[in-house]
Protein backbone atom coordinates (compact mmCIF):
# COMPACT_ATOMS: atom_id res chain seq x y z
CA UNK A 1 0.00 0.00 0.00
CA UNK A 2 1.44 3.41 -0.94
CA UNK A 3 1.31 6.58 1.11
CA UNK A 4 -1.46 7.90 -1.14
CA UNK A 5 -3.60 4.88 -0.34
CA UNK A 6 -2.99 5.16 3.40
CA UNK A 7 -4.60 8.32 4.79
CA UNK A 8 -2.90 7.92 8.17
CA UNK A 9 0.52 7.99 6.51
CA UNK A 10 -0.06 11.56 5.37
CA UNK A 11 -0.95 12.84 8.86
CA UNK A 12 1.87 14.82 10.54
CA UNK A 13 3.40 13.03 13.49
CA UNK A 14 5.50 14.59 16.25
CA UNK A 15 9.13 13.50 16.20
CA UNK A 16 9.95 10.79 18.74
CA UNK A 17 12.65 13.03 20.24
CA UNK A 18 10.12 15.76 21.02
CA UNK A 19 7.79 13.28 22.71
CA UNK A 20 10.68 11.94 24.78
CA UNK A 21 11.65 15.49 25.73
CA UNK A 22 8.15 16.26 26.98
CA UNK A 23 8.00 12.97 28.90
CA UNK A 24 11.42 13.57 30.46
CA UNK A 25 10.45 17.08 31.58
CA UNK A 26 7.23 15.76 33.12
CA UNK A 27 9.20 13.09 34.98
CA UNK A 28 11.65 15.71 36.27
CA UNK A 29 8.76 17.89 37.46
CA UNK A 30 7.11 14.98 39.30
CA UNK A 31 10.45 13.91 40.78
CA UNK A 32 11.04 17.47 42.04
CA UNK A 33 7.68 17.49 43.83
CA UNK A 34 8.41 14.06 45.34
CA UNK A 35 11.78 15.36 46.50
CA UNK A 36 10.06 18.23 48.29
CA UNK A 37 7.77 15.77 50.07
CA UNK A 38 10.73 13.48 50.79
CA UNK A 39 12.52 16.32 52.60
CA UNK A 40 9.72 16.49 55.16
CA UNK A 41 9.42 12.71 55.41
CA UNK A 42 13.14 12.27 56.02
CA UNK A 43 13.13 15.07 58.60
CA UNK A 44 10.16 13.62 60.49
CA UNK A 45 11.70 10.15 60.38
CA UNK A 46 15.07 11.36 61.68
CA UNK A 47 13.62 13.74 64.25
CA UNK A 48 10.74 11.72 65.67
CA UNK A 49 11.93 8.13 65.26
CA UNK A 50 15.63 8.43 66.07
CA UNK A 51 16.32 8.40 69.80
CA UNK A 52 19.79 9.95 69.50
CA UNK A 53 18.47 12.85 67.42
CA UNK A 54 15.50 13.27 69.76
CA UNK A 55 17.78 13.36 72.81
CA UNK A 56 20.24 15.73 71.18
CA UNK A 57 17.38 18.08 70.31
CA UNK A 58 16.03 17.94 73.86
CA UNK A 59 19.50 18.82 75.16
CA UNK A 60 19.70 21.81 72.84
CA UNK A 61 16.27 22.89 74.05
CA UNK A 62 17.20 22.92 77.75
CA UNK A 63 20.46 24.73 76.91
CA UNK A 64 18.52 27.61 75.36
CA UNK A 65 18.03 30.51 77.77
CA UNK A 66 14.44 31.33 76.77
CA UNK A 67 13.30 27.71 76.93
CA UNK A 68 15.13 27.08 80.20
CA UNK A 69 13.32 30.07 81.69
CA UNK A 70 9.95 28.62 80.70
CA UNK A 71 10.86 25.19 82.11
CA UNK A 72 11.92 26.87 85.35
CA UNK A 73 8.62 28.70 85.53
CA UNK A 74 6.74 25.45 84.88
CA UNK A 75 8.58 23.61 87.66
CA UNK A 76 8.08 26.39 90.20
CA UNK A 77 4.40 26.70 89.22
CA UNK A 78 4.00 22.94 89.70
CA UNK A 79 5.65 23.23 93.10
CA UNK A 80 3.40 26.06 94.28
CA UNK A 81 0.30 24.46 92.77
CA UNK A 82 0.76 21.08 94.41
CA UNK A 83 2.33 22.09 97.71
CA UNK A 84 1.35 24.69 100.30
CA UNK A 85 4.73 26.44 100.36
CA UNK A 86 3.34 29.18 102.62
CA UNK A 87 2.21 26.58 105.14
CA UNK A 88 5.60 24.87 105.02
CA UNK A 89 7.33 28.17 105.69
CA UNK A 90 4.96 28.90 108.61
CA UNK A 91 6.05 25.68 110.26
CA UNK A 92 9.71 26.51 109.68
CA UNK A 93 9.31 30.02 111.10
CA UNK A 94 7.43 28.75 114.18
CA UNK A 95 10.05 26.12 114.89
CA UNK A 96 13.08 28.29 114.24
CA UNK A 97 12.06 31.88 115.05
CA UNK A 98 9.45 30.99 117.71
CA UNK A 99 8.29 34.54 118.65
CA UNK A 100 4.54 35.13 118.45
CA UNK A 101 3.36 36.36 115.04
CA UNK A 102 6.46 35.10 113.23
CA UNK A 103 4.25 32.90 111.06
CA UNK A 104 2.73 36.03 109.49
CA UNK A 105 6.01 36.47 107.64
CA UNK A 106 5.36 33.26 105.69
CA UNK A 107 3.04 34.93 103.13
CA UNK A 108 5.45 37.65 101.93
CA UNK A 109 8.31 35.19 102.19
CA UNK A 110 6.52 32.69 99.94
CA UNK A 111 5.82 35.39 97.34
CA UNK A 112 9.39 36.66 97.37
CA UNK A 113 10.72 33.13 97.36
CA UNK A 114 8.79 32.39 94.16
CA UNK A 115 10.68 35.02 92.18
CA UNK A 116 13.98 33.94 93.64
CA UNK A 117 13.10 30.31 92.99
CA UNK A 118 12.48 30.90 89.28
CA UNK A 119 15.89 32.53 88.94
CA UNK A 120 17.52 29.88 91.06
CA UNK A 121 15.97 26.99 89.14
CA UNK A 122 16.96 28.65 85.86
CA UNK A 123 20.54 28.72 87.12
CA UNK A 124 20.21 25.15 88.38
CA UNK A 125 19.01 23.88 84.98
CA UNK A 126 22.05 25.47 83.37
CA UNK A 127 24.31 23.10 85.28
CA UNK A 128 25.50 19.73 83.91
CA UNK A 129 23.77 17.43 86.43
CA UNK A 130 20.18 18.71 86.00
CA UNK A 131 20.70 18.88 82.23
CA UNK A 132 21.79 15.25 82.31
CA UNK A 133 18.65 14.39 84.28
CA UNK A 134 16.56 16.12 81.60
CA UNK A 135 18.45 14.34 78.80
CA UNK A 136 18.11 10.92 80.43
CA UNK A 137 14.40 11.44 81.01
CA UNK A 138 13.87 12.31 77.35
CA UNK A 139 16.00 9.40 76.15
CA UNK A 140 14.14 6.84 78.28
CA UNK A 141 10.78 8.30 77.36
CA UNK A 142 11.55 8.24 73.65
CA UNK A 143 12.83 4.67 73.68
CA UNK A 144 9.71 3.44 75.40
CA UNK A 145 7.51 5.63 73.28
CA UNK A 146 8.87 3.96 70.17
CA UNK A 147 7.78 0.62 71.58
CA UNK A 148 4.42 2.17 72.50
CA UNK A 149 4.28 0.90 76.06
CA UNK A 150 0.81 0.96 77.49
CA UNK A 151 1.83 1.60 81.07
CA UNK A 152 4.42 1.26 83.81
CA UNK A 153 7.87 2.66 84.33
CA UNK A 154 9.06 5.73 86.16
CA UNK A 155 9.25 8.01 83.13
CA UNK A 156 6.64 6.88 80.61
CA UNK A 157 3.20 5.67 81.50
CA UNK A 158 -0.34 5.59 80.18
CA UNK A 159 -2.01 5.64 83.57
CA UNK A 160 -5.14 7.79 83.54
CA UNK A 161 -5.36 7.60 79.76
CA UNK A 162 -2.33 9.83 79.05
CA UNK A 163 1.23 9.21 77.84
CA UNK A 164 3.40 11.46 79.99
CA UNK A 165 6.97 12.63 80.38
CA UNK A 166 7.76 12.57 84.10
CA UNK A 167 9.98 15.40 85.35
CA UNK A 168 9.54 14.63 89.03
CA UNK A 169 13.31 14.17 89.41
CA UNK A 170 13.83 17.76 88.28
CA UNK A 171 11.02 18.89 90.55
CA UNK A 172 12.73 17.22 93.50
CA UNK A 173 15.89 19.14 92.73
CA UNK A 174 13.78 22.30 92.44
CA UNK A 175 12.28 21.93 95.92
CA UNK A 176 15.71 21.15 97.34
CA UNK A 177 17.01 24.33 95.73
CA UNK A 178 14.31 26.30 97.60
CA UNK A 179 15.88 25.29 100.89
CA UNK A 180 12.93 23.42 102.40
CA UNK A 181 14.51 19.97 102.18
CA UNK A 182 12.42 16.84 101.78
CA UNK A 183 9.35 18.27 103.50
CA UNK A 184 7.91 19.46 100.18
CA UNK A 185 8.82 16.31 98.27
CA UNK A 186 6.85 14.18 100.72
CA UNK A 187 3.72 16.19 99.93
CA UNK A 188 4.06 16.20 96.15
CA UNK A 189 1.13 14.38 94.49
CA UNK A 190 1.90 11.49 92.21
CA UNK A 191 1.09 13.39 88.99
CA UNK A 192 3.16 16.49 89.72
CA UNK A 193 5.53 17.75 86.98
CA UNK A 194 4.19 15.42 84.30
CA UNK A 195 3.95 16.70 80.73
CA UNK A 196 1.29 14.97 78.62
CA UNK A 197 2.74 13.81 75.31
CA UNK A 198 -0.57 12.50 73.95
CA UNK A 199 -3.65 10.61 75.04
CA UNK A 200 -3.48 6.85 75.24
CA UNK A 201 -6.48 6.75 72.91
CA UNK A 202 -4.17 8.21 70.27
CA UNK A 203 -1.66 5.36 70.46
CA UNK A 204 -3.22 3.54 67.52
CA UNK A 205 -2.97 6.63 65.37
CA UNK A 206 0.62 7.12 66.54
CA UNK A 207 1.47 3.58 65.43
CA UNK A 208 0.00 4.29 61.98
CA UNK A 209 1.97 7.54 61.70
CA UNK A 210 5.23 5.81 62.64
CA UNK A 211 4.73 3.11 60.02
CA UNK A 212 3.81 5.73 57.41
CA UNK A 213 6.88 7.86 58.16
CA UNK A 214 9.22 4.89 57.92
CA UNK A 215 7.72 3.94 54.56
CA UNK A 216 7.60 7.43 53.07
CA UNK A 217 11.18 8.26 54.05
CA UNK A 218 12.39 5.37 51.88
CA UNK A 219 9.79 5.23 49.11
CA UNK A 220 9.73 8.95 48.28
CA UNK A 221 13.51 9.22 48.08
CA UNK A 222 13.86 6.06 45.97
CA UNK A 223 10.99 7.03 43.64
CA UNK A 224 12.31 10.56 43.12
CA UNK A 225 15.81 9.30 42.28
CA UNK A 226 14.37 6.67 39.93
CA UNK A 227 12.31 9.28 38.05
CA UNK A 228 15.32 11.62 37.75
CA UNK A 229 17.42 8.74 36.37
CA UNK A 230 14.67 7.69 33.93
CA UNK A 231 14.31 11.25 32.67
CA UNK A 232 18.03 11.51 31.95
CA UNK A 233 17.97 8.11 30.24
CA UNK A 234 15.12 9.17 27.95
CA UNK A 235 16.81 12.48 27.07
CA UNK A 236 18.89 11.15 24.19
CA UNK A 237 20.65 14.00 22.46
CA UNK A 238 20.08 16.53 25.26
CA UNK A 239 21.11 14.66 28.39
CA UNK A 240 23.24 17.53 29.61
CA UNK A 241 20.20 19.81 29.56
CA UNK A 242 18.15 17.10 31.28
CA UNK A 243 20.81 16.76 33.95
CA UNK A 244 20.74 20.51 34.47
CA UNK A 245 16.95 20.36 34.78
CA UNK A 246 17.33 17.69 37.48
CA UNK A 247 19.70 19.97 39.36
CA UNK A 248 17.23 22.84 39.07
CA UNK A 249 14.51 20.51 40.37
CA UNK A 250 16.61 19.73 43.45
CA UNK A 251 17.22 23.46 43.93
CA UNK A 252 13.47 24.02 43.78
CA UNK A 253 12.81 21.27 46.33
CA UNK A 254 15.50 22.47 48.74
CA UNK A 255 14.37 26.10 48.52
CA UNK A 256 10.75 24.99 48.91
CA UNK A 257 11.62 23.13 52.10
CA UNK A 258 13.33 26.17 53.59
CA UNK A 259 10.46 28.49 52.61
CA UNK A 260 7.87 26.07 54.04
CA UNK A 261 9.85 25.88 57.30
CA UNK A 262 9.85 29.66 57.60
CA UNK A 263 6.14 30.03 56.82
CA UNK A 264 5.09 27.17 59.07
CA UNK A 265 7.30 28.53 61.82
CA UNK A 266 5.40 31.82 61.88
CA UNK A 267 2.08 29.98 62.17
CA UNK A 268 3.29 27.55 64.85
CA UNK A 269 4.92 30.25 66.95
CA UNK A 270 1.78 32.41 66.76
CA UNK A 271 -0.28 29.44 67.94
CA UNK A 272 2.07 28.51 70.80
CA UNK A 273 2.95 31.99 72.01
CA UNK A 274 -0.13 32.85 74.05
CA UNK A 275 1.78 35.82 75.52
CA UNK A 276 4.74 37.87 74.33
CA UNK A 277 6.85 36.54 77.20
CA UNK A 278 6.48 33.02 75.80
CA UNK A 279 7.27 33.97 72.17
CA UNK A 280 11.11 33.79 72.48
CA UNK A 281 10.86 30.26 73.88
CA UNK A 282 8.39 29.21 71.17
CA UNK A 283 10.63 30.62 68.44
CA UNK A 284 13.66 28.88 69.90
CA UNK A 285 11.78 25.59 70.21
CA UNK A 286 10.68 25.72 66.57
CA UNK A 287 14.16 26.69 65.37
CA UNK A 288 15.84 23.88 67.32
CA UNK A 289 13.12 21.32 66.60
CA UNK A 290 13.32 21.93 62.85
CA UNK A 291 17.10 22.24 62.62
CA UNK A 292 17.24 18.79 61.01
CA UNK A 293 14.64 19.93 58.46
CA UNK A 294 16.88 22.86 57.59
CA UNK A 295 19.83 20.48 57.32
CA UNK A 296 18.02 18.14 54.91
CA UNK A 297 16.71 21.02 52.75
CA UNK A 298 20.16 22.63 52.62
CA UNK A 299 21.71 19.32 51.61
CA UNK A 300 19.19 19.08 48.76
CA UNK A 301 20.20 22.58 47.66
CA UNK A 302 23.86 21.56 47.69
CA UNK A 303 23.16 18.50 45.54
CA UNK A 304 21.27 20.69 43.08
CA UNK A 305 24.13 23.19 42.87
CA UNK A 306 26.66 20.39 42.25
CA UNK A 307 24.52 18.89 39.47
CA UNK A 308 23.95 22.26 37.79
CA UNK A 309 27.69 22.93 37.96
CA UNK A 310 28.44 19.52 36.44
CA UNK A 311 26.01 20.24 33.58
CA UNK A 312 27.66 23.63 33.02
CA UNK A 313 31.16 22.10 33.04
CA UNK A 314 30.10 19.72 30.26
CA UNK A 315 28.52 22.57 28.26
CA UNK A 316 29.62 24.68 25.26
CA UNK A 317 30.35 27.98 27.00
CA UNK A 318 33.84 29.45 26.59
CA UNK A 319 34.63 29.11 30.28
CA UNK A 320 33.51 25.49 30.38
CA UNK A 321 35.48 24.58 27.24
CA UNK A 322 38.54 26.33 28.62
CA UNK A 323 38.21 24.45 31.90
CA UNK A 324 37.93 21.11 30.12
CA UNK A 325 40.92 21.94 27.91
CA UNK A 326 43.00 22.78 30.97
CA UNK A 327 41.96 19.60 32.79
CA UNK A 328 42.29 17.31 29.75
CA UNK A 329 45.95 16.21 30.16
CA UNK A 330 45.41 15.44 33.86
CA UNK A 331 42.07 13.66 33.40
CA UNK A 332 43.60 11.52 30.67
CA UNK A 333 46.08 10.07 33.18
CA UNK A 334 44.25 7.69 35.58
CA UNK A 335 46.78 8.31 38.35
CA UNK A 336 45.99 12.02 38.37
CA UNK A 337 42.25 11.70 37.75
CA UNK A 338 41.52 9.05 40.32
CA UNK A 339 44.16 10.29 42.74
CA UNK A 340 42.43 13.68 42.76
CA UNK A 341 39.10 11.88 43.10
CA UNK A 342 40.38 10.01 46.18
CA UNK A 343 41.55 13.28 47.77
CA UNK A 344 38.14 14.89 47.16
CA UNK A 345 36.35 11.88 48.67
CA UNK A 346 38.53 11.97 51.79
CA UNK A 347 37.83 15.70 52.20
CA UNK A 348 34.09 15.14 51.83
CA UNK A 349 34.08 12.28 54.34
CA UNK A 350 36.04 14.34 56.86
CA UNK A 351 34.03 17.51 56.27
CA UNK A 352 30.60 15.85 55.85
CA UNK A 353 28.92 18.89 54.25
CA UNK A 354 25.61 16.98 54.12
CA UNK A 355 24.10 14.38 56.50
CA UNK A 356 24.44 11.65 53.86
CA UNK A 357 28.23 11.64 54.25
CA UNK A 358 27.78 10.62 57.90
CA UNK A 359 25.85 7.47 56.93
CA UNK A 360 27.50 4.49 55.27
CA UNK A 361 25.01 3.54 52.55
CA UNK A 362 24.12 7.10 51.39
CA UNK A 363 27.83 8.02 51.40
CA UNK A 364 28.67 5.01 49.22
CA UNK A 365 25.90 5.97 46.77
CA UNK A 366 27.08 9.57 46.53
CA UNK A 367 30.70 8.52 46.05
CA UNK A 368 29.59 6.12 43.31
CA UNK A 369 27.67 8.89 41.52
CA UNK A 370 30.68 11.19 41.82
CA UNK A 371 32.89 8.48 40.30
CA UNK A 372 30.47 8.14 37.36
CA UNK A 373 30.64 11.90 36.82
CA UNK A 374 34.44 11.91 36.88
CA UNK A 375 34.58 9.08 34.34
CA UNK A 376 32.10 10.86 32.06
CA UNK A 377 34.19 14.04 32.21
CA UNK A 378 37.35 12.03 31.45
CA UNK A 379 35.84 10.53 28.33
CA UNK A 380 34.46 13.85 27.12
CA UNK A 381 37.80 15.65 27.49
CA UNK A 382 39.68 12.81 25.79
CA UNK A 383 37.31 13.02 22.81
CA UNK A 384 37.53 16.80 22.58
CA UNK A 385 41.23 17.32 23.28
CA UNK A 386 43.12 14.12 22.43
CA UNK A 387 46.40 16.03 21.89
CA UNK A 388 46.27 18.25 24.98
CA UNK A 389 49.56 18.30 26.90
CA UNK A 390 50.69 19.54 30.29
CA UNK A 391 52.78 22.40 28.89
CA UNK A 392 49.84 23.85 26.97
CA UNK A 393 47.57 23.46 29.98
CA UNK A 394 50.03 25.14 32.32
CA UNK A 395 50.58 27.98 29.83
CA UNK A 396 46.86 28.60 29.53
CA UNK A 397 46.55 28.58 33.32
CA UNK A 398 49.36 31.13 33.64
CA UNK A 399 47.70 33.36 31.05
CA UNK A 400 44.39 33.08 32.90
CA UNK A 401 46.01 34.02 36.22
CA UNK A 402 47.87 36.87 34.51
CA UNK A 403 44.61 38.14 33.04
CA UNK A 404 42.95 38.07 36.44
CA UNK A 405 45.89 39.96 37.92
CA UNK A 406 45.72 42.63 35.20
CA UNK A 407 41.97 42.99 35.72
CA UNK A 408 42.50 43.40 39.47
CA UNK A 409 45.05 46.18 38.77
CA UNK A 410 42.77 47.76 36.19
CA UNK A 411 45.19 47.10 33.33
CA UNK A 412 44.42 45.88 29.82
CA UNK A 413 44.10 42.17 29.15
CA UNK A 414 45.31 40.46 25.97
CA UNK A 415 41.71 40.36 24.77
CA UNK A 416 41.40 44.11 25.29
CA UNK A 417 44.68 44.70 23.40
CA UNK A 418 43.55 42.58 20.43
CA UNK A 419 40.26 44.45 20.30
CA UNK A 420 42.07 47.80 20.19
CA UNK A 421 44.39 46.57 17.42
CA UNK A 422 41.44 45.26 15.38
CA UNK A 423 39.64 48.61 15.69
CA UNK A 424 42.79 50.45 14.62
CA UNK A 425 43.22 48.04 11.72
CA UNK A 426 39.64 48.68 10.60
CA UNK A 427 40.20 52.43 10.60
CA UNK A 428 43.36 52.01 8.52
CA UNK A 429 41.45 49.91 5.98
CA UNK A 430 38.61 52.41 5.82
CA UNK A 431 41.05 55.27 5.24
CA UNK A 432 42.77 53.39 2.41
CA UNK A 433 46.07 52.82 4.15
CA UNK A 434 45.61 49.02 3.88
CA UNK A 435 44.20 47.02 1.00
CA UNK A 436 42.02 43.93 1.47
CA UNK A 437 44.94 41.50 1.32
CA UNK A 438 47.01 43.43 3.88
CA UNK A 439 44.01 43.82 6.14
CA UNK A 440 43.33 40.07 6.07
CA UNK A 441 46.98 39.25 6.79
CA UNK A 442 47.22 41.64 9.74
CA UNK A 443 43.87 40.50 11.13
CA UNK A 444 44.96 36.86 11.05
CA UNK A 445 48.23 37.78 12.80
CA UNK A 446 46.45 39.68 15.59
CA UNK A 447 43.97 36.88 16.22
CA UNK A 448 46.76 34.29 16.35
CA UNK A 449 48.84 36.38 18.78
CA UNK A 450 51.87 36.18 16.45
CA UNK A 451 54.52 38.91 16.83
CA UNK A 452 54.66 41.62 14.15
CA UNK A 453 57.41 40.85 11.56
CA UNK A 454 60.43 43.17 11.65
Amino acid sequence: MTNAEDPEATEPQSPPGRAHRRLALVLIFIASLLTLLAIFAVWANRQLLNTDNWTETSSELIENDAIRTQVSTFLVDELYTNVDVKGELEQVFEQVLRPAGASTLAGPAAGGLRTLAEKGVDTLLGRPVPQQVWENANRRAHKRLLFVIEGGGDVLSTSGGDVTLDLSALLSQTQANLGVGGRVQQRLPEGAAQIVLFKSTQLGAAQDVVRLLKTLAIVLVALALALFALAVFLARGWRREALRACGLGLLFAGAGGLVARALAGDAVVDALATTESVRPAAEAAWSIGTSLLKEVATATLIYGIVIVFAAWLAGPTAWAVGARRGLAPYLREPRFAWGGFAVIVLILLAWAPTPAFRLVIPAVILIGLLAVGVEALRRQTMREFPDADYQDSNERFRKWVSGLSRRARGGATPADTRLDELERLGRMRDSGLLDASEYSTEKARILSDEPRPA
